[in-house]
């Protein structure tokens, strides 16, 4: 209670700095993920991805990203435990951010699509197991946590496969491509408005305080989807066949089509995962400033001051417009050549496998699934089309995250407790 006393101010500061640098991480490394299909696959432009990533990205994260710090802990650490020596809750939960701040840093230097929430999930099992005990760590949790690293990518990687198969039957390898292409997007584009809504209003609107049933839930976003389906509509009117580009790829007519689609998904992706991740980078801080705020009490849970809200949403930026084209060009061009279509049905497994997962309360990486998408689009066209080098290390670096954040985490806490005690 002392230490928090007397360095209190000296603690958050530090917090902060490292919060952001954890949230700067995150932008670098888990936007990019979300954004690379779009730019992958042309349907952006880089510079249109890293304005709507800022746009809905911070929207997300300030709007929906509200999570209690017992998000971040997601039942990880008992804090009973430690209501004799909080200053040790500090250390880790400080370590930690700067464990997978600098994590994150280096897998972005590489261009590995890494996946944030493990990052900071072994980043704290690491202090709390060496630094604490191995009784403070609830191992049931992390171990459905492993599970969900082959769950996620398989599950979205299925529905990727299907869904970009019945693209190819409803519109590809038809007698007339272009008009079915105008035929059916607009319901793909439905589609994508309602899963979206789905996965903001079961997983991101709870912490501004609206508390919707499923039923609702799926009532509102039936309507956002028509919305959106008309607003799609609305926007492929002006496309018409471009003959002289036909003939030099047979489709780039109907990916035209798809382009105004894959507008949708980047937009409705980048909300979606500012409102998951923030939690990521500004959990661990509001954990920090809870403590010190009530003076060393450790709180079962705490509110989250708008203000670390706006340092995570900020953090994020910065981190995707300075160093988020690495990641960008691994997901979006390395792993199998994508078009609008085949970018299309990525985004939307992916978007889709987050709603099912936040409906049974399984920890999911944002990363490993869309990875996962990508793999399923490429599968559907033939494993030829699929860069296995590529995909062998992304695997390797998705194995090595946990022990890394975990190691680093140790290390950082150690020496945080050597200076402060």
């Amino acid at each position: 209670m002392d230490i928090i006393a007397q360095y209190g101010n000296i603690m958050v500061i530090m917090a902060c700095v490292f919060g952001f640098f954890m949230a700067w991480g995150v932008g670098a490394n888990d936007v990019a993920n979300a954004m690379g299909t779009s730019v992958g696959s042309r349907a952006l432009t880089l510079k249109q991805a890293i304005v709507i990533a800022i746009l809905f990205e911070f929207a997300g994260a300030y709007l929906a990203g509200g999570a209690v710090t017992e998000t971040i802990r997601k039942g990880i650490i008992e804090p009973s435990l430690l209501t004799g020596n909080p200053e040790l809750l500090v250390y880790g939960m400080m370590a930690s951010l700067l464990a997978a701040g600098i994590w994150l840093l280096i897998a972005t230097h590489f261009g590995w699509p890494v996946s944030t929430t493990h990052s900071i999930v072994g980043a704290i099992v690491g202090f709390a197991a060496v630094g604490i005990s191995m009784e403070a760590v609830h191992w049931t949790k992390v171990g459905s946590i492993v599970a969900s690293w082959v769950v996620s990518p398989v599950t979205a990687g299925i529905i990727a496969f299907f869904l970009f198969r019945s693209v190819q039957k409803l519109i590809l390898d038809t007698e007339n491509p272009f008009a079915n292409a105008k035929r059916y997007v607009p319901y793909y584009i439905f589609l994508v408005g309602f899963i979206i809504a789905m996965v903001t209003f079961t997983k991101g609107l709870k912490h501004i305080g609206l508390h919707l049933s499923w039923l609702q839930s799926a009532g509102i976003s039936v309507i956002i989807g028509l919305i959106t389906m008309a607003a799609g509509m609305f926007m492929q009117r002006n496309i018409k066949i471009d003959a002289a580009a036909d003939r030099e790829y047979h489709f780039t007519s109907v990916e035209k089509v798809f382009g105004v689609l894959m507008m949708f998904t980047a937009c409705a992706m980048a909300f979606a995962h500012g409102s998951n991740d923030v939690a990521n980078a500004v959990g661990p801080l509001a954990a920090i400033v809870g403590i010190v705020n009530a003076g060393g009490e450790v709180a079962q849970k705490a509110a989250m001051p708008a203000w670390i809200l706006l340092l995570g949403g900020g953090g994020i930026v910065a981190g995707l417009v300075m160093y988020g084209h690495k990641v960008i060009a691994t997901v979006g061009q390395n792993i199998t050549e994508l078009t609008p279509s085949r970018g299309f049905a990525a985004t939307l497994a992916a978007a889709s496998t987050v709603v099912v997962a936040s409906g049974t309360g399984l920890p999911i990486s944002t990363t490993h699934t869309l990875v996962g998408a990508v793999l399923g689009v490429g599968i559907a066209r033939g494993l030829a089309a699929l860069n296995l080098k590529v995909v062998g290390t992304i695997f390797v670096s998705w194995i090595v995250t946990l022990p890394a954040g975990a190691i680093l985490s140790i290390m950082f806490f150690f020496m945080l407790k050597g200076i402060f005690s």
